[in-house]
């Protein structure tokens, strides 16, 4: 039982040091608590201390900040009644200004009642002055008609006349100021046009006209074409449709006919049968059928070439066939296929400078003249003839127009036609393009002279240039510098309207006055 009282006692240490440790440790923490709340005090006063400082600098910001409202305000309302007074002043000034414009209103407006009161008397006095002139007017035209011995309607008549006379005489002068103006520039311009499309243009001198005779290797060859009791020629002439004729002209014969084909198929027959040597009814007619199938051929050949060296495309078959009739008709010497070749490249490089559509001017140019393949057949002129026929086939109006126009038969009604019009009269008045027999060139020679000498106060008139110019010689004392410029203008249109020529007619207009004396 002894060991007891040392448990006790060691337990009771234990918890002694126990106690004495957290006796130590309750004193350590009591006196952090005295030193933070020594800490939270002093924060506090500090904290204190600086609201105090924040409150004082923010009460002085407050006062600075309202002082200087208060400034601006001041400055602003200053300025403002600043503005407001020299608006006072603007308006004071305009209600002046509008009492003296007002003021100034109304002496006028008196002065115009005063001065419609003058004028209601000065019209009234003029009332009456007018009707005693109107008396004394009625008095001077009866005393004038008694001097003149004439009326008032045949004085009124007399004056129009001296002043139509000189409104023509002023006219002319115009007209004739305007030409002078306008064709410098016209000539010019054209001129440069036309030279650039005959020097693109390649054309034979002297063009291939189509031949209507035919050699004979012999004179005992008219015998044989002839025949027994001339059943020969007669089975020649009805196949072909032609007549030969055989003269006293040494070794050939004469094939005549309106038609160039059948002429040109009894051309090529006859030669055929003269070389083979067998001339009889039966062969003749082998021959021509055989030549007749070959000319078809050559006529589609070279319609379908002349459109393919124009460039001209999607042509109408019989179109073709046409184009190519024209390679055997002439027309005053020149071969119709040949100068229709010439109008299509003149109007294309001429539709070229003018910036118009080169492929349509071509078109045109090339069919202008197709009416001549049938004109023999058809009654009308070949434009109008041709107009028909490329309408007939599908071509464009103004396609149709062209043709129809190109000899001023039908208005033109676009620049094609114009064009068409002067290409054609390039290709046919151009040196060698035409020939004539000496007859019809001096029966047109005459007519031309007569028809500038049926104007009045012509003296004399001269063609020259193979008939591409007329002079005509006026009488100074019948004709003015003016009117001979009208003159010209009527002889040119007189001679397109009477006459049929190639190319154009220049007409000059000639006036003169020689003054003559002599010194003894």
């Amino acid at each position: 039982m002894e060991p007891v009282p040392i448990v006790i006692s060691a337990a009771a240490g234990i918890a002694l040091g126990v106690l004495t440790g957290l006796f130590f440790k309750i004193g350590a923490m009591g006196r952090k608590i005295k030193g933070a709340e020594k800490d939270a005090e002093r924060i506090i006063e500090d904290a204190k201390k600086m609201a105090e400082v924040t409150k004082s600098e923010a009460a002085v910001a407050a006062k600075e900040e309202i002082l200087q409202a208060r400034t601006e305000f001041e400055a602003s309302t200053k300025e403002r009644r600043q503005e407001l007074l020299q608006l006072e002043k603007r308006l004071n000034q305009r209600e002046d200004n509008l009492d003296k414009k007002l003021d100034l209103l109304q002496d006028k407006d008196s002065q115009l009642q005063d001065r419609q009161t003058k004028i209601g008397d000065v019209e009234k006095r003029l009332k009456g002055e007018r009707e005693r002139v109107k008396e004394m007017e009625n008095g001077c035209r009866a005393r004038l008609e008694e001097i003149s011995r004439m009326s008032t309607e045949e004085a009124r008549k007399l004056l129009m006349s001296q002043i139509e006379e000189e409104s023509r005489r002023s006219a002319a002068a115009a007209v004739k100021r305007i030409e002078e103006e306008t064709k410098g520039i016209a000539d010019k311009k054209s001129k440069e046009i036309l030279t650039l499309a005959i020097q693109k243009c390649a054309a034979d001198h002297v063009v291939e006209t189509t031949v209507s005779s035919v050699s004979l290797p012999n004179e005992e060859m008219k015998g044989r074409i002839i025949g027994r009791e001339g059943r020969n020629i007669r089975a020649l002439e009805t196949a072909t449709g032609v007549d030969v004729i055989i003269d006293d002209t040494p070794e050939a014969v004469v094939i005549s006919s309106f038609d160039p084909i059948r002429r040109e198929i009894a051309r090529v027959a006859l030669e055929r049968l003269i070389m083979d040597g067998r001339i009889h009814p039966g062969r003749i007619e082998e021959i021509v059928a055989r030549v007749k199938k070959e000319m078809e051929k050559n006529i589609r050949e070279a319609g379908e070439q002349i459109a393919f060296d124009v460039k001209v495309h999607n042509l109408h078959q019989e179109v073709i066939k046409l184009l190519g009739r024209l390679k055997y008709r002439t027309s005053y010497g020149q071969n119709v296929l040949k100068h229709s070749e010439e109008v299509a490249y003149l109007a294309g490089v001429m539709a070229g400078e003018l910036g118009l559509d080169i492929a349509t001017a071509r078109r045109a140019g090339l069919l202008h003249d197709v009416g001549k393949a049938v004109d023999h057949e058809i009654e009308g002129s070949h434009a109008s003839i041709g107009a028909d026929l490329v309408r007939r086939f599908n071509e464009p109006a103004v396609i149709v127009n062209s043709v129809a126009a190109h000899h001023e038969e039908v208005p033109p009604e676009t620049l094609f036609a114009v064009l068409i019009q002067a290409a054609d009269a390039l290709s046919a008045a151009r040196p060698g393009a035409r020939r004539e027999t000496l007859e019809t060139y001096v029966r047109r020679l005459e007519q031309l002279e007569g028809l500038a000498d049926s104007f009045e106060g012509v003296s004399k008139s001269f063609a020259i240039q193979a008939g591409r110019e007329i002079r005509v010689v006026v009488e100074p004392n019948k004709v003015t510098d003016d009117e001979a410029t009208v003159l010209s203008a009527d002889v040119a249109r007189k001679i397109e309207s009477e006459m049929e020529y190639p190319g154009q007619i220049k007409v000059t207009v000639v006036r003169e006055i020689r003054a003559v004396d002599y010194a003894k």
